[in-house]
């Protein structure tokens, strides 16, 4: 039988970046990303560098405490792109992120979730996808990449819209969640979110169910970001905002080669984990309602 791409392979040794992806919008962080994030923990052990013309942030993660930043500006509907090189080598145990979260509020918070788990020498990263809506989330999708994350710098993308939320690695779209308010399901469609990232410790579940501890001695673990980006949500003409985009407009609409990359990730075995398809853990009376509607268009 012929090789998946997504199938576990012999990974070698790399380096490591982040990237945020582009909206249909107008841009609003072109600038380099150390100007654009404000350093929350860790600061004495990241540190911003230029990679040619490109600034590039790098965070770092020891035993004693891990690193985050967060983004200047907060969003409502926008595409996010950022270029990130995982940790490289023995990375069980950690865990480096992208993601979007409200800030007020917590037992009603919104947040769209990239988790990158780490996992020793020579296997695959797991990435961990989430999203939460009015303080509920539970919609975890975990994928295997096609590539190796710690090797090379590789964009990995946030689309936000009023019609879905579409969550792209290159530019191939690997998750699509529908807004289905209309049904009682809830979607983060009025509070604002910023971008944060962080590299920390989570050997306790990350790696293998936490089978597999972190070996502090190679520590310092180090991710990279770079190339920051941030388009708003821009609607059709004549609408004043993308929220009131009307109901039948196909501007939100997926396109088909979003649906041929949906299919490409199932076929090529790149979901191991779809909360939707978990019978274990839900029947069918406690499987998500939104399970259970067809895809919208």
């Amino acid at each position: 039988m012929a090789s998946s791409p997504c199938r576990p392979k012999h990974r070698c040794c790399g380096f490591l970046g982040v990237a945020l992806a582009f909206f249909l919008a107008v841009e609003v962080a072109a600038a380099g990303i150390c100007s654009e994030i404000e350093l929350l923990w860790g600061a004495d052990r990241t540190y911003c560098f230029m990679d040619g013309d490109t600034e590039v942030q790098a965070m770092s993660l020891d035993k004693s405490q891990g690193s985050t930043f967060k983004s200047n500006q907060m969003y409502l509907f926008a595409r996010i792109d950022v270029d990130i090189k995982l940790v490289e080598g023995d990375s069980a145990g950690t865990v480096c992120t992208i993601y979007t979260i409200s800030e007020e509020d917590w037992d009603n918070h919104d947040e769209i979730d990239f988790e990158f788990l780490g996992n020793s020498t020579g296997e695959p990263y797991t990435l961990h996808t989430n999203i939460f809506a009015g303080g509920k989330g539970g919609r975890e999708m975990q994928f295997r990449l096609w590539f190796d994350a710690a090797a090379d710098f590789h964009t990995y993308t946030i689309i936000w819209n009023p019609r879905r939320i579409i969550i792209q690695v290159d530019g191939k779209t690997i998750r699509s969640f529908d807004n289905n308010e209309d049904q009682g399901v809830p979607f983060p469609s009025w509070r604002q979110q910023r971008v944060y990232g962080s590299l920390w410790s989570a050997e306790d579940w990350a790696t293998q169910g936490g089978r597999i501890k972190t070996d502090w001695s190679q520590s310092p673990f180090v991710s990279y970001y770079k190339n920051y980006n941030v388009t708003w949500c821009r609607p059709s003409p004549g609408v004043a905002w993308c929220g009131d985009e009307p109901a039948d407009s196909t501007l939100f609409n997926l396109s088909q080669q979003d649906l041929i990359d949906l299919q490409w990730v199932r076929d090529n075995g790149c979901v191991i984990y779809d909360y939707c398809a978990d019978t274990v853990r839900f029947n069918a009376t406690t499987m998500p309602k939104e399970c259970k509607l067809p895809r919208k268009p």
